[in-house]
């Protein structure tokens, strides 16, 4: 049994680069940048109207002023504005030569001849300058990053609009056990229904995986050892839940050895998951993890998320944030890290989750996120900083 820090160590120093590939704009939120991207233009690309209002000469206020041309947002000015003069313009309208200062159109009157006059004290200028977000030939996304909706607008305005993205890893789930049926099967006796093959591929697209579910594998090594031959042949990583343990049964490490891979580790100082199973090939990776659903959830978003972003050249950082537990939390088994579902209270304290242990997955649904309680640690006092992982 190693701590899960050297074990996340193991994982991460075997990812290896996937290929990339270029995708339209409209398919790239959720992916992998592979390549730095500098904008082509100036943004603004000139100097623009912060507002609906008129463009004129400061020196001029408060006038009156004789409204010469009427610019909107995409076509250019006509006309030079001179002493006495203005230009009624449109949000993100290009500001006419002369003009140094729009006038909101909230401050402006109209005069019975057409002209008008400023009636407040005072205006800021009220233009977007050319450049002033952004100058041409600048770094506005760096790779590696995980593309978000504003990132997507970042890239539209540079002007890439088949952004090079890392390829999609795939990645296979497996559920071993003979005690398992599919969801819109109903149980017989000593029977119950697969949930954590079907948490591990949502977990995976999430991540932006594209995932392919093999199904339950009965417990039989000719069965077990028939699957993984051929997700080894169609996957970069694959994911078995069940079959990792120490029980008469539990065949995977076993059918992992027998088609050549290596296992690094069978087992992690944590709770829940602490017969986790990492092995590698020459072609792929393979995590065994544990039967129940909680732990399948945790060793997938704490060491198999991590490294699937690591392949995309990501470096995976999920936010973290400290807050005062509300109550002491005691324990009497302390020799593995555990991780602990809890809730937010509406006074922003961390307070224990309603949890019964690792199969008791209804606990995630109502959780905030988890606390990590150290090796060693039995008892940690109320209005502790304690620090929140979100789910």
């Amino acid at each position: 049994m190693i701590p899960f820090e050297q074990a996340f160590e193991m994982v991460m120093s075997r990812a290896r680069l996937l290929e990339s590939e270029t995708v339209p704009l409209r398919a790239a939120a959720g992916r992998i940048l592979v390549q730095d991207v500098f904008c082509d233009i100036d943004m603004p690309p000139f100097d623009k109207s912060a507002m609906d209002g008129y463009a004129c000469r400061r020196a001029d206020l408060p006038g009156p002023l004789q409204v010469i041309e009427t610019i909107q947002a995409g076509t250019s000015p006509m006309k030079h504005v001179s002493a006495g003069e203005c230009a009624k313009i449109m949000t993100g309208a290009m500001i006419p030569q002369g003009a140094d200062c729009v006038i909101m159109v909230e401050y402006v009157q109209l005069d019975e001849d057409g002209r008008i006059r400023f009636n407040a004290k005072d205006t800021a200028t009220n233009i977007c300058s050319k450049g002033e977000d952004i100058h041409s030939g600048d770094l506005v996304l760096p790779k590696g990053i995980l593309l978000k909706p504003q990132d997507i607008a970042v890239l539209a305005t540079a002007g890439c609009a088949t952004p090079h993205v890392a390829r999609r890893p795939r990645v296979g789930v497996i559920a071993t056990g003979d005690e398992l049926v599919e969801p819109q099967e109903t149980p017989g006796p000593s029977k119950i229904r697969t949930s954590n093959s079907y948490q591990l591929c949502a977990q995976m697209e999430a991540a932006g995986a594209a995932v392919v579910y093999y199904g339950i594998v009965a417990d039989t090594e000719d069965a077990l050892d028939a699957v993984l031959k051929k997700a080894m042949t169609e996957n970069d990583v694959i994911l078995l839940s069940g079959g990792v343990s120490m029980g008469d049964f539990d065949l995977v490490p076993g059918v992992m050895v027998k088609n050549g891979l290596e296992i690094l580790f069978d087992s992690i100082a944590i709770k829940p998951g602490k017969p986790t199973t990492f092995a590698v090939g020459p072609d792929v990776y393979c995590f065994g993890l544990p039967g129940n659903p909680v732990s399948t959830f945790v060793q997938c978003e704490i060491l198999v998320k991590p490294f699937l972003y690591a392949l995309m050249g990501h470096s995976y950082r999920p936010p973290c944030f400290r807050l005062p537990l509300s109550e002491t939390f005691r324990r009497k088994h302390a020799d593995r890290e555990a991780w602990i579902p809890v809730g937010i209270t509406e006074d922003g304290s961390v307070q224990l989750h309603d949890y019964h242990g690792s199969a008791h997955i209804n606990a995630l649904c109502g959780a905030a996120g988890f606390i990590v309680i150290p090796t060693g640690a039995t008892i940690i006092e109320k209005g502790t900083p304690v620090s929140v992982r979100p789910i």
